[in-house]
This record gives C-alpha cells, structure tokens and sequence, in this order.
C-alpha cells in the first residue's frame, strides 16, 4: 500500500486478502463499470431504483451511508454470520443480533434468510425511545446508548423485525483488554438494556468489514455505501445501484414505510410469499 493511502475495507479473515486498499476497491468498482456497460440496458445501469437516488441527493455532502446486501442465492444457512457477530461483541449464544430463519418460497423451495436490524431511515425504535437512548448517526446507522436506555422495552415492542435484544442477564467476566463503552461497540451488554446490530459500524469507521460479513464462508454478504455507490463483500466489488437493480433486490417488509437500509436478492423467476 502506498504510503498516505487510507487503509479502507481491510480484510479479516477467511482467506480475504489483508491489503484489500480503496484505491484497488475503486479500480475493481471502475472495472465493474466497464463490463456493465457492455452487458446491461442503460435503463438498468442508471440507478438500482428511485429510492436510492433519493437517498443519495440527500446524503450530499455526508461521508457515507452504510447499507448491508444479503444475496440469499448463495446463502447457505450455516449460522456462521451468527457466530462471528457473538465473538465480535463477546455475546452469550442465547443472545443472537442475527437470526437465520429456514423458509419455504411459493414454489415449495427451501432458503435460508438472515434477519437483522434493518437501520430503518423511518425507524419505530427511534420514534418511541422515551429518553433518546436509540437514534441515528449521521451515516445512517441506528445505535443504542446504553448509559442511556432505562430498559423500558418499548423499542423492541416497536421493532417489525423483532431483532432488538433485551440484556436480561448480569453479563459474564468479560476481559478488561475487550471492555468497550461507546454507543457503536458495547463490551459487555449492560444488565437491563437493550441491545442489537450496529453494522460493526465501530469496524466499519476503522477501514474494515462488519464480523457477519467476513465470517460469511459463503460470501453470501455485502456491505455498501450510498454515497460513493459501492458495495463488497471483501473479494467482490460491485456498483451498488446496478447490483441491485440487476439482482431485483427488494427489503423486508417494505410495505411498512421504515425504509429499510438491508436489502436481499433472492434471484429472478422466484415467486416469493412470506
């Protein structure tokens, strides 16, 4: 790596590579470009859909705005992503920021669908959060202040997705060496707050990938930005908007208005029913 280069979407594990640079992401990201442009109508290769664009015009000026891909095409149900979120943030196994739900489409097909927060841009916990304990950070991740929170559990009754976590426990001895005391990386959960997916926003910040993701043996999951229209899973490198729009991603439970900012690819030609 040059020196003065920003060390951004190191590689952690699973065999990625560790030098994973921004300039060589930019150069696969202009790479991608190239051979969209031979592939793809130019109606598809504009944006993903219109309300990214939207988001987009409103994120001028802002450094990022995260957003997670799950492709379920090569999602194999492994749980893995579950594991390497516990080890991140040093949870119990009862305690799971990911739940790996086994469905059946419409066609009668089995699949594996992750499910975490989906750091709503409408989100209910926010809304309802009687002390401000839940809010938004300026890169639109969705973080909870556990000095904060007085445990009142009405973010998790708000919750669509049911993927808040009430720390009912007294936490277990956790080495002073990984205790952490930030709204964006909590170690250990506190006793009587609650808790959920941050995005690893805390890695995300230093140049490197959310636990789920680089825990994902299936490469199975992305994380993107908004703003500069990219998305990896740290060996792939594709344009956000035309990975999308390409894939017909959609998001969970959309019909609600929280503007989920987790969007899935399930593959063309599947009737889904949820």
């Amino acid at each position: 790596m040059a020196q003065g280069e920003t060390p951004a979407w190191n590689a952690m594990s699973n065999g990625v590579p560790k030098d994973f640079s921004r300039r060589r992401f930019l150069e696969v990201i202009g790479a991608t470009g190239v051979a969209a442009l031979t592939g793809i109508p130019i109606v598809e290769r504009i944006w993903a859909a219109s309300e990214i664009e939207a988001v987009q015009r409103d994120a001028q000026g802002l450094a990022h705005q995260w957003v997670m891909v799950f492709d379920l095409r090569r999602c194999d149900g492994c749980r893995d992503c579950i594991k390497g979120c516990q080890e991140q943030h040093h949870l119990p196994k009862t305690d799971e920021w990911i739940k790996v739900y086994e469905l059946v489409d419409a066609q009668g097909l089995h699949f594996a669908m992750p499910v975490l927060c989906m750091q709503c841009e409408t989100a209910p916990c926010v809304r309802v959060c009687p002390v401000r304990a839940t809010y938004h950070r300026d890169d639109g991740v969705i973080v909870v202040d556990q000095d904060v929170c007085i445990g009142c559990r009405m973010c998790m009754a708000a919750c669509p997705y049911d993927v808040r976590v009430f720390n009912w426990d007294k936490a277990a001895a956790i080495d002073e060496r990984f205790h952490a005391d930030t709204p964006e990386f909590t170690v250990p959960q506190q006793q009587g707050t609650v808790s959920k997916c941050t995005m690893c926003v805390h890695l995300l910040e230093e140049g490197s990938l959310p636990s789920c993701l680089t825990s994902c043996s299936m490469e199975a999951i992305f994380v993107g930005d908004l703003v500069e229209d990219v998305m990896t899973n740290g060996r792939e490198n594709f344009v956000l908007s035309q990975y999308l729009r390409a894939n017909d991603a959609w998001r969970f439970r959309a019909e609600l208005g929280t503007k989920p900012r987790v969007y899935y690819v399930s593959g063309h030609g599947q009737d889904l029913d949820y």
